[in-house]
């Protein structure tokens, strides 16, 4: 149960609240005579860092083989809150659309579940090439975003259409998945 990948999924989870509330409190930099940016280039530095431990944390389970329920359970989790903090930080300090927002909340949370109800079934419905691809651009449209760089607001809406695309493709597998077991 403890072992390095999941050590590196709980450090996300330290770090998510951390980025969370540097995003929604800039003025912590400002008030103290630096400019605004410094609020900017820490929480993107922060998420960076929790970003890199997602890379990590998968490559180590496979290659020494740590692959645990909790591992399986902890590392979609910890990234959901990781992309979560920074999108509802980013959605409340007025720099992303909320509906956008919404959509990739709710896609999140269904499969989410959806994942957690797979492993209590014995059912591998193992992250696709389309859901890789989703959190790559979801990370860019938050790195974009977090940083206030032009273009941040189409990234985050091609990040959205990824998502629904990719939680579409995870349902399809599911279901066949289930319907092969049952």
């Amino acid at each position: 149960m403890i072992n390095i990948p999941n050590i590196l999924a709980f450090i996300r989870l330290l770090i998510a609240p951390v980025m969370f509330w540097i995003i929604l409190n800039p003025q912590l930099f400002t008030s103290a005579g630096w400019d605004i940016t410094w609020s900017y280039y820490t929480a993107s530095l922060l998420f960076v860092i929790a970003s890199v431990t997602d890379f990590f944390d998968g490559y180590v389970a496979r290659e020494l083989n740590q692959i645990t329920i909790v591992g399986q359970i902890l590392d979609p989790l910890a990234d959901k809150m990781l992309t979560l903090a920074a999108f509802l930080g980013l959605m409340m300090s007025g720099a992303a659309s909320a509906w956008a927002i919404y959509i990739i909340i709710v896609r999140e949370l269904f499969i989410t579940g959806l994942r957690t109800l797979s492993i209590s079934e014995g059912i591998d419905v193992s992250a696709s090439m389309a859901g890789k691809v989703k959190t790559v651009a979801q990370m860019i449209a938050i790195g974009f975003l977090l940083m206030h760089w032009p273009f941040g607001d189409l990234l985050l809406w091609i990040a959205v259409a990824l998502t629904v695309y990719s939680g579409a493709e995870y349902l399809i597998g599911f279901t066949k998945a289930y319907k092969g077991k049952v």
